[in-house]
This record gives C-alpha cells, sequence and structure tokens, in this order.
C-alpha cells in the first residue's frame, strides 16, 4: 500500500473551475483546465500537505467519466510531488468501486470515500461497501468521508471500529459539525490513524480535542494562512492558533453563506484564479455574497475597514 503516513496536516478539497454554461447546454460549461493548473499551482505555493480531488468542493456528482479522469490526470502533474487524493465516493457499491479502481491507474495516492448516499445502509452493509472498495484498489489508502448534512447518515464513533479493521482505512474526515462526536472519536481513536476535521471553522477545537489536521475549503483561496493555522494547532501554538484562527473565521464563516463550493468560487474569481461559475443545479452567488466576500478579502489583504 502506498505511504499513508503522509495524508495528515492540510489537505485542500479542490474547488473545480467551470468555464461558463454555453447556449446549447445551459447547465454544463466544460472544466477550465487552464485555471485548474492555476488552482492547484497556487494551493501547492502555499505549502499544503495534500491535494483532495473531486470532492464535495470539486462538485464531484456533476463531473463526467473522462473529464474526471483529466482533473486526476493534470492534478498530478502540478502537484509538485505531494499526494493526490481522490474522491470516488458513490452510493452504488461497484460505482465507487469502479471510480477508485480507475483513481489508481491514474496514479492517485489515496482515495476519499464518502458514505453512501440517499440509501441509508445498515453498519454490515457500509463495511461491506468499504471493502468492496478497497478491494478495487488495494495499493491505495482510503480516507473515510462522514458528511450527514450531504448523504443523510451519520457515521457514528461505535459503528467506527470495524471500518478502523479494514487494513486500507487509514483516517477519517468528520464533517458532522458536532464537537462532541469529534473529540468521542479522537478518543477511542487507534494510534495508527488519522483524524482530520472537515470544517475549516472546527479545525483549531477539532485539534484540541484530538484530531490531527484539516481537509479545507478556504485553503484553495488561503493555503499558506490555512496551513499556518493547522501547523500551530498541532504544535500547540496556542496563542498563534487562535489568532490565525479569529482572523481567519469570518471567511470561513462567509464561504458558507451558500452551498459550498457556490461562495469560494466567487471568492476565487474576485482573487483572478478562476471563474465563479459552478455546475447545475447549483447557481452563482448572490450579489448579497459577493460583496461580503469583497469586503473580506479587502480586509485580508489590508485594503479595508477591520
Amino acid at each position: 500500500m502506498k505511504d499513508a503516513t503522509r495524508l495528515n496536516g492540510l489537505g485542500i478539497a479542490l474547488a473545480t473551475p467551470f468555464l461558463p454554461p454555453g447556449p446549447g447546454s445551459p447547465g454544463a460549461g466544460g472544466i477550465d483546465f487552464p485555471a485548474w493548473r492555476k488552482l492547484v499551482r497556487h494551493v501547492v505555493k502555499g505549502g499544503v500537505d495534500f491535494l483532495v480531488v473531486l470532492g464535495s468542493t470539486g462538485e464531484a456528482a456533476t463531473v463526467l467519466p473522462d473529464e474526471r479522469d483529466e482533473l486526476i490526470r493534470t492534478a498530478k502533474e502540478e502537484c509538485g510531488g505531494i499526494p493526490v487524493v481522490v474522491g470516488t465516493g458513490h452510493n452504488s457499491t461497484v460505482s465507487a468501486a469502479e471510480m477508485a479502481a480507475g483513481a489508481a491507474r491514474l496514479g492517485a495516492d489515496g482515495l476519499l470515500v464518502v458514505t453512501p448516499y440517499y440509501n441509508k445502509p445498515q453498519p454490515a452493509g457500509l463495511e461491506a461497501h468499504y471493502r468492496f472498495v478497497a478491494a478495487a484498489a488495494p495499493e491505495l489508502p482510503i480516507i473515510l468521508y462522514n458528511v450527514p448534512g450531504r448523504t443523510g447518515l451519520n457515521l457514528l464513533p461505535k459503528d467506527l471500529p470495524r471500518l478502523w479493521a479494514i487494513p486500507q482505512v487509514v483516517g477519517l474526515k468528520e464533517s458532522s459539525g458536532n464537537l462532541a462526536q469529534i473529540g468521542e472519536i479522537a478518543r477511542t481513536l487507534p494510534k495508527d490513524k488519522v483524524l482530520l476535521s472537515g470544517d475549516d471553522a472546527l479545525a483549531l477545537p477539532a485539534i484540541a480535542v484530538g484530531a490531527t489536521g484539516l481537509i479545507s475549503v478556504a485553503g484553495n483561496l488561503l493555503p499558506a494562512e490555512t496551513k499556518a493555522l493547522v501547523d500551530a494547532a498541532v504544535a500547540g501554538r496556542r496563542a498563534e492558533a487562535i489568532a490565525i484562527h479569529q482572523r481567519l473565521l469570518p471567511i470561513m464563516d462567509a464561504l458558507f453563506l451558500e452551498s459550498n463550493p457556490v461562495p469560494l468560487k466567487a471568492a476565487l474569481a474576485i482573487a483572478g484564479i478562476c471563474g465563479a461559475d459552478p455546475r447545475l443545479p447549483l447557481f452563482p452567488a448572490s450579489e448579497a455574497t459577493r460583496a461580503r466576500l469583497l469586503e473580506l478579502i479587502d480586509q485580508l489583504n489590508g485594503k479595508g475597514s477591520k
């Protein structure tokens, strides 16, 4: 199995830049690959520990199969040697396994596999799902992804031991938003596993109760600053971590004024990194959201009032 120890610290859940929809395809502009390369280089330059391609922030649910392959290939070309984790979650076990095998063929360094949505599997079905996916790409470590707000299924601490028993399962991206649950997962975390916050605004408290890193949305925009937050928090530099957290918290919150990644894409457009278009059924950010983001970005750049 590929080295799983590098899938820790700060990972960035990369947005997928889309071109504006054309007249004949109002819901689906193609992928802007020059902007994609620019975004990956921007994030890598910020010193992050690993990349996540085709997660929720990457709008994986509406990316087409051939687009998936090219996103993975180009991310590997631009990653500067840091690991590239690929989101291969699906509510069909067979489809998730096929995507996992495809990611392995394209050189992925790990998989991010969300709990199956819509189906609402029992714990035994969930374990069987992950074992089937693991068997499809036996050389790749797996990070579980718990995001009940999107899937309708909360992966509870009591259900984790049967998943930790799968050798390729090396970590968990925990996006329940429940700090008590995060604390219980950390308390019972096996020594050879990693627990990653899935929420920027909870990264500092999650690390305080035992998480070991963050998979970030805000890091698309502010990779170096987000890296500094995670590093300070993990190292126990409390005052430094609190100061960075307090500085970044307004923009972290603003990036969720609407469904992720809609505000993020607006912010990336303001920063000149990529366009603001998501893919339907998501819709571009409102003017109110854009105005708030512009205000906060100006403040961070020292241009606005505090």
